[in-house]
């Protein structure tokens, strides 16, 4: 064996070449995926809270009428009770049905609007009637407040989840 220790200048050996240094973009894989997954997941909990708010459109109203009832029981006064649940009734109706201008609905047509939301005709022939006259009247006899009510809340109950907002009016 050959006793004699190379030297690096006599081995032919060239000079290491490095790879080209690693480029920010574009990204690799796994960071389109991360960034994919970040977008679905905004718009999923995006979603679930358009859907929640909705929903506790009802929620709300349900409440109010509950807040009305309560406080018909403290002070009796059928009046209040009556603007109270038209202003209820119509605010829930124009959140929940903003296609169909009930805004300026009134009398009748008011009557007949939430009459299409149940089978029968409670408000244009039922205790319902009072609310497109009886705010407006200076003494109110006799009112069936417990049948009204009920037919404000199974009329609440019934309504469909509030539509997708249509985006900002100007």
């Amino acid at each position: 064996m050959p006793s004699a220790p190379f030297s690096p200048d006599s081995l032919p050996l060239r000079d290491i070449h490095l790879p080209p240094a690693i480029s920010w973009w574009p990204p690799a894989p796994g960071w389109w995926l991360l960034l994919l997954g970040l977008f679905l997941l905004i718009v999923a909990l995006y979603t679930i809270h358009q859907r929640r708010q909705r929903k506790q459109l009802k929620k709300r109203a349900l409440f109010e009428l509950d807040e009305l009832q309560r406080q018909y029981s403290e002070f009796e006064n059928p009046k209040q009770l009556l603007k109270g649940l038209s202003r209820l009734l119509r605010k829930s109706a124009i959140l929940h049905f903003p296609q169909n201008n009930c805004a300026g609905l009134v009398g009748e047509g008011w009557l007949c609007f939430l009459d299409q939301q149940l089978e029968d005709q409670p408000f244009s022939q039922g205790p319902g009637r009072l609310l497109a006259e009886g705010p407006y009247l200076s003494q109110i006899e006799q009112v069936d407040t417990e049948a009204l009510l009920v037919l404000c809340r199974r009329w609440l109950q019934q309504l469909p989840p509030a539509p997708k907002p249509q985006g900002r009016r100007r």
